[in-house]
């Protein structure tokens, strides 16, 4: 008896156990498995960027095509100076192309919203076929669109259109002062010792960015850009605008009839503009060839803040321009390690031609990209702020090239060695670029 009592007892308190087991698990169980779940979860979770909730193809290159080969996509940006819109930069037929839209994805979720595009091509065409473009559209409202596709219909297969990400969404603090922008570098272009002495020149004068947009060049320049690129002075955007377009050489279209001007000069000094709208105080439009000189001042942050104080509300400052003949030079700075580099040694051309009163002297510009919305190559086309003249004394542009007043004779031209004010440290600098790119 006594036996089977033991045994019994403990078949109960076996019972007891296993009852109190599965109440607990029952209580637990659920918040264990809530644990569980939290911890898997935690560990799997993952943001998706906003562009790959964008449905359609990443735009592969600078310069996108559109399928009727009438329309050419450079880059979105976001403009909210007259109304919240989406202002692509392009190249379109003046007369084929009547009709585009734009293709929004919106965000958090990507939705896709279609609305129709303003077309603005650009009124300095030149009398070329083709020109600058702004393809405009507002955005939709409750929609904060990250990309953008531009096509000739409001339906379609969204997966078949490039897509194109809006830049300057996010305004932040200038990264730099001044940006030089140069468009566009072709011709197998080789003209190394001057555009050393060009990019030198201006970081003496302040500049901290060169954008160039290049077709191409030779095999010696490009050690010089990859230089310049490495020091974080040059960007290079590249520009292989002849792969679509018949380019012309020349600025109109009845010297040279092809289907752009310029190898698409004014699209790309409006895109540099819009490119650097949120990272530089200051764009200056100007070639390679070309440097705006100080004369009262020592350098140009000096010389923007008194001219900006002289003429407030201004975002638009024009410098005369004079050739200095590549034909005229001068003895000094023969420097013998210099004469081995293809281009032009500006210490040597120190005369100018004397101004015409009765031909149009074009003028280059520094401008506040967040006044202007278009601009050509010697005037802005619309912008915010005013334009002002600077009078030669304050700055001219030095331009040093073949000469238009070619049966001058020297003693004709003016003599002003304004350049040699920067001489000593121009020289220093030009030969520690040449040290470790071409010699």
């Amino acid at each position: 008896m006594m036996h089977c009592g033991k045994r019994h007892i403990s078949a109960i308190v076996a019972c007891i156990l296993i009852f109190g087991s599965i109440l607990i698990c029952s209580w637990k169980g659920p918040q264990l498995q809530n644990n569980i779940t939290r911890k898997i979860f935690s560990q799997t979770k993952t943001v998706i960027p906003a562009g790959q909730l964008c449905r359609g193809k990443p735009a592969q290159s600078i310069i996108t095509p559109l399928e009727d080969n009438r329309t050419f996509i450079i880059s979105p940006y976001f403009d909210d100076r007259e109304g919240k819109v989406t202002r692509v930069i392009g190249i379109v037929h003046h007369e084929d192309v009547k009709e585009l839209y734009c293709w929004f994805c919106c965000q958090p979720h990507g939705e896709i919203h279609v609305a129709s595009a303003e077309i603005d091509v650009h009124s300095d065409r030149f009398g070329f076929p083709y020109g600058a473009a702004d393809i405009v559209c507002l955005e939709p409202e409750n929609c904060d669109p990250t990309h953008i596709s531009i096509h000739h219909s409001p339906h379609g297969n969204i997966d078949q259109l490039s897509r194109f990400e809006i830049k300057n969404r996010k305004t932040e603090p200038f990264s730099v002062d001044f940006t030089v922008c140069i468009s566009a570098m072709f011709g197998n272009y080789n003209n190394v010792l001057q555009f050393i002495q060009s990019v030198e020149m201006y970081k003496i004068l302040g500049v901290q960015k060169v954008v160039i947009y290049k077709n191409n060049c030779s095999q010696m320049m490009e050690k010089v850009l990859k230089f310049y690129v490495e020091e974080g002075t040059v960007e290079i955007i590249p520009w292989p605008i002849n792969t679509y377009l018949k380019v012309s050489s020349k600025w109109h279209f009845s010297m040279d009839a092809k289907d752009i001007g310029y190898y698409g000069q004014i699209t790309a000094l409006n895109d540099c503009i819009y490119r650097n709208m949120q990272r530089s105080k200051f764009v200056v439009l100007n070639d390679a060839d070309e440097i705006i000189i100080p004369l009262k001042h020592p350098d140009w942050k000096t010389m923007m803040s008194s001219l900006q104080e002289q003429n407030p509300g201004t975002g638009i400052f024009l410098f005369e321009n004079h050739i200095f003949p590549e034909t005229i030079s001068t003895p000094v700075f023969n420097i013998s390690s210099w004469n081995t580099v293809p281009g032009i040694n500006i210490l040597q051309h120190v005369h100018r031609e004397p101004d015409r009163k009765e031909v149009f002297n074009p003028k280059k510009m520094i401008v506040d990209p967040r006044m202007v919305i278009q601009t050509s190559v010697h005037s802005v086309l619309r912008a915010h702020g005013t334009s002002v003249n600077v009078p030669m004394d304050v700055a001219l542009v030095y331009h040093c090239r073949v000469p238009l007043q070619r049966k001058l004779p020297r003693e004709s031209l003016i003599r002003d060695t304004t350049l040699w004010r920067y001489n000593s440290s121009l020289i220093t600098s030009v030969n520690k670029v040449l040290d470790q790119t071409v010699l």
